[in-house]
Parts: C-alpha cells; sequence; structure tokens
C-alpha cells in the first residue's frame, strides 16, 4: 500500500508583518512565495489577480518574498524596491507595477516611470535600495519559505497547507474555494 504524504506546512503564520490583501475574516487564505524575475510568477500574477476578483471578501492574498538570485539576478534589487516602495504606503502599488513590467528591469527610465505613475519620493526609495535596508525582511520571508518546504517560485499556500496543483485559474480556484478556515 503507498504510503501518503502531507502537504508540507507554513511555518511562519501570517502575522502583522505580512503584505494582505483582503479581510482577516476571508475563509481562504492564499500566500505566495514569489520572485519578480520569475517569468512562473510573472504568468501566476493575472491569475491570482482574477481569482482575488472573483472570490472579493472570501479570499485574503498574501505575498512573501523569495527571491531566486542564481537564477534571476535582478530578483534581489525588484524584492528591495518593493520593500522600500512600503515604507512609503505603496507596496502592491509597486508589486503591481513590477509584475506588469518584468521585462524593463533594465531600462533606464524604469525609475522614473514608476516615480511618476506611484507618485513616490524617488531618492528616499533608491537610497533604501542601495544600502539594502530591507534585506533582513526578505531574507525572513525567504528563510520562513525554506523551512516551509519552497524550493521554487511560486510556491503557494492555501489555509497553511502547500497547494502542489498547477497555478492555473480554475485548479487555484476550486482549491481555494474548497478550503475552509
Amino acid at each position: 500500500m503507498p504510503q501518503k504524504y502531507a502537504a508540507p506546512k507554513l511555518t511562519m503564520p501570517v502575522g502583522e508583518r505580512d503584505h494582505v490583501e483582503g479581510p482577516s475574516n476571508a475563509t481562504a487564505v492564499l500566500v505566495e512565495y514569489g520572485d519578480y524575475q520569475c517569468p512562473y510568477c510573472g504568468a501566476a500574477y493575472p491569475i491570482v489577480k482574477r481569482i482575488q476578483k472573483e472570490l472579493g471578501p472570501k479570499l485574503r492574498f498574501v505575498f512573501r518574498n523569495f527571491p531566486i538570485t542564481n537564477a534571476h539576478p535582478q530578483a534581489e534589487w525588484a524584492a528591495e524596491t518593493a520593500e522600500a516602495a512600503a515604507a512609503q504606503g505603496k507596496f502592491w502599488e509597486m508589486h503591481d507595477y513590477l509584475y506588469k513590467h518584468q521585462t524593463s528591469f533594465d531600462d533606464p527610465s524604469f525609475f522614473d516611470t514608476y516615480e511618476k505613475k506611484l507618485k513616490l519620493d524617488l531618492t528616499k526609495l533608491r537610497r533604501e535600495v542601495a544600502r539594502h535596508a530591507y534585506s533582513a525582511r526578505i531574507q525572513e520571508d525567504f528563510n520562513s519559505g525554506v523551512r516551509s518546504g519552497v524550493n521554487g517560485t511560486p510556491t503557494f499556500f492555501i489555509n497553511g497547507r502547500r497547494y502542489d496543483g498547477y497555478p492555473e485559474f480554475g485548479p487555484l480556484k476550486s482549491a481555494l474555494e474548497a478550503a475552509k478556515k
């Protein structure tokens, strides 16, 4: 008889330190460990947005940084940029901007474009990114992912258990709808 294995669990519970969209009383909590330069995360981004729209207040979405720097050399920079934007109250705006413009990270006008669009203090943001002001937070996300069994991106957890299905709209939405808090 084949042995059954339980899906790995999220080792760091969702808390105040997390970037969260959706109500705390949502019936499903989706945690993503993502990398802003990962093409698979880029492909999953519009799927998650669509699921958020369709499930509305039934879903709480959490994003945690998992930059895979050996494959994506600008992933750490992008995560630090998102965290620096968070310090200015613009995490989700930067999160969305980074995923929508994944292929433009090398463009010299990239900073200027999002400064105008997101109304950020660019001098402060650049200074914080240059001195790696948020590297400890990013490392904490990364370490919690490793302890939870994350070994690639995107990796999703639904209500604390790793989702091992393909991150397509139908299967992910069905898994979230089936989940009970």
